[in-house]
């Protein structure tokens, strides 16, 4: 009697386990497909951060910035801090069910937040500060019932705070400072209060009702009103920078900036939401399953008849090719982009054949560097100078028309570059046969800044060769950020993008514009008319000026880099700023910013520095100057004429007659 009955049970439970077993493994492949989003979102990845996420082999674990538990192997956090990222945030995280830890601070993360991070009931940080985020706070942001900490503060959000965030009952940090959030606080409270804790819960409303809140930061946004009384525990500097008509406040905005700078976030929010929901509609409402696969097929016929008329179309233009091509993300029949490419583009521009290159190269054995993406090598033309050519690693099949316009209109704006301070694009190189897509650089023969400060021998830099680094870079930027037009911001500037030429003069490098032939950018949502006029594709003006404006806090980041000789962000020490923060207040400190092996170094250098870093790492980007007025200051601060060096020291004077 006790098989039937027993069998029966073993049965029900190896069912049981099995369907237990099965909906793991569905759950699994459901967040490896969420990651796969989140990667195909992202538009640029300059220090190959993604390059170990293969999807393929379905185990996220191990990929840079995965954090999995055990033995579950559930994705609990996603941490991908400072790491130059550029594209946009994937609705499709929502299915991380298990995740703890959004942290994707220090990047440039584009558009809004998406509300589905709003279903993510596990999540107990979410830190996406420092990057470019736009729009308003979803108010599903207030379903995070496990969330401790957020963190949004240095991005461009607009709007009011959502009312919903006071549901957050474990909520105990909030940060929102240097944003465009407009409105009153929410908050609410007719009970006496004492740190934050209150005795009752009736009639409270808003950010009142996260009791457990102990740091707050709404500083440098154009909030109006009054601050709500429950808050007024946290130090006043917690809502400097602001818009509030009451006696507790401290530090706010003047009247006229309040009134400019809340039409002008209305108008970028307007602006920057009307662009990003043309280009990525992607991230809409989720589909019905019916709507969505009769749309698929759908689809699917119209791409077969459309990409037929491509192929006739092509056959019968001899002057221009008309090339169709889809998105490279997961989208619909509507998202295809038509682009007629005009093939005068390059005509005054260097073309350079593959043999050519081949024989300067020693058959493309002089390897000098290599990533995903690209191999750069070194040569030596017939006619004397040497190159570094920067060889485009993709195959014939993987190039679209998109690629071929998005290569030959950043040849052909490198090419406009002509300064003795940036490096002169001599040429390029396009053929079919192999395939190829190379561009030809003067090659700049001591090594980048970032070798020299962090990896090579740091006496080589002396304070004299410092200053003259310094000025050159401030040289270089006045001459692309405005007399350029329109101004050309470098994308990453840092001490990597700083090349040495043997006397140790600076040439700036923007390999990072090239690079962006590879990413999957969002901005291919325009086309480009017969006469070659591209609509739609242009950074808006707001844009290019935040660029500039970025420009110009990397130039202080970079000479503190040079004068203290530490990296921008290291694990043991933090980020650059953040330690010198203190000296640069502090004028009796100043010299502590200073590498203790220098010699030779000028406490009036150090001054001039000094004014310059703290007015480039201004907080409000409005109030950065000009490379132009930056560049007037350094000159006329810092004297490198042979006479004040001599005066300094003899040792000097003798350097510079070498370096000259």
């Amino acid at each position: 009697m006790m098989r039937p009955v027993g069998f029966p049970l073993l049965l029900l439970l190896a069912v049981k386990c099995g369907v237990f077993f099965v909906s793991s493994e569905s759950f699994l492949h459901d967040e490896v497909s969420a990651l796969a989003a989140f990667k195909r979102a992202i538009l640029e990845d300059p220090l190959s951060v993604l390059s170990d996420w293969n999807t393929l082999d379905g185990d996220p674990c191990n990929w840079t910035g995965v954090i999995c538990s055990k033995p579950q192997n559930h994705v609990i956090s996603l941490n991908i801090s400072s790491s130059s990222l550029k594209g946009f945030l994937a609705p499709e995280l929502r299915s991380l069910s298990s995740l703890q830890q959004l942290i994707l601070r220090n990047n440039s993360f584009l558009g809004t937040i998406p509300k589905q991070i709003g279903m993510l009931k596990s999540l107990t940080v979410l830190d996406l500060s420092l990057n470019r985020l736009t729009g308003s706070i979803p108010p599903e942001l207030g379903d995070l019932t496990s969330i401790t900490k957020i963190n949004l503060q240095s991005n461009g959000l607009t709007g009011n705070i959502p009312p919903e965030l006071g549901k957050l009952k474990n909520l105990i940090e909030l940060r929102l400072s240097r944003n465009r959030l407009k409105g009153s606080i929410p908050g609410s409270s007719n009970l006496s209060f004492f740190y934050g804790m209150f005795s009752s819960r009736n009639n409270i409303t808003g950010l009142c009702q996260s009791s457990q809140l102990k740091a707050g930061d709404f500083s440098y946004n154009f909030f109006v009103g009054k601050i709500p009384p429950c808050l007024k525990y946290l130090p006043r500097s917690s809502f400097q920078g602001n818009c509030f008509q009451d006696g507790y406040s401290v530090l706010q905005r003047s009247s006229q900036l309040c009134r400019g700078g809340s039409a002008k976030s209305q108008g970028v929010a307007r602006e920057t939401s009307k662009q990003y929901h043309e280009g990525n509609k992607h991230q809409n409402l989720q589909q019905p399953v019916w709507l969505l696969i009769l749309e698929i097929t759908t689809g699917v016929l119209v791409v077969v008849f459309l990409t037929t008329g491509a192929v006739t179309a092509v056959k019968s233009c001899k002057l221009k090719t008309s090339v169709k091509i889809p998105w490279t993300r997961t989208m619909t029949w509507k998202d295809e982009i038509a682009i007629s490419i005009d093939n005068e583009m390059l005509k005054n521009v260097s073309r350079l054949t593959r043999q050519e290159l081949e024989v300067a190269c020693e058959d493309f054995s002089n390897i000098i560097g290599s990533s995903p993406d690209s191999i750069v090598y070194k040569g030596t033309m017939k006619d004397g100078p040497e190159i570094a050519v920067i060889s485009l690693c993709i195959s014939k099949d993987q190039w679209t028309g998109y690629l071929e316009f998005f290569f030959q209109s950043k040849v052909v704006d490198l090419a406009r570059l002509n300064h003795e301070t940036t490096a002169k694009l001599l040429g390029y190189c396009k053929e079919s046969d192999p395939f190829s897509r190379m561009l030809v650089f003067e090659y700049a023969s001591n090594g980048t800044l970032y070798e020299h400060l962090h990896y090579g021998d740091g006496c080589q830099l002396s304070w004299l060769r410092r200053m003259k680094i310094a000025i050159g870079v401030a040289r270089g930027l006045k001459y692309l950020h405005t007399e350029l037009q329109p101004p050309f911001p470098i994308p990453e500037l840092n001490s990597t993008a700083v090349y040495l030429t043997e006397d140790f003069s600076p040439k700036l490098v923007d390999f990072e514009s090239w690079k962006m032939i590879f990413s999957k950018s969002g901005k291919n949502s325009g086309y480009i008319t017969g006469g070659g006029s591209f609509h739609g594709y242009v950074d808006s003006l707001e844009q290019l000026n935040m660029d500039v404006q970025g420009n110009t806090h990397a130039f202080g980041v970079l000479l503190l880099e040079l004068i203290s000789g530490r990296p921008r962000f290291c694990k043991d020490r933090g980020y650059l700023v953040d330690w010198a923060l203190k000296y640069l207040q502090n004028p009796e400190e100043k010299s502590k910013l200073i590498d203790p092996e220098l010699e030779n170094v000028k406490s009036d250098d150090i001054d001039v520095i000094c004014s310059v870093v703290s007015l480039c790492i201004e907080p409000d980007p409005s109030k950065r100057p000009s490379m132009q007025i930056i560049t007037a200051m350094l000159e006329n601060g810092i004297d490198l004429s042979a006479a004040a060096l001599l005066k300094e020291s003899p040792l000097a004077w003798a350097e510079l007659a070498l370096s000259s």
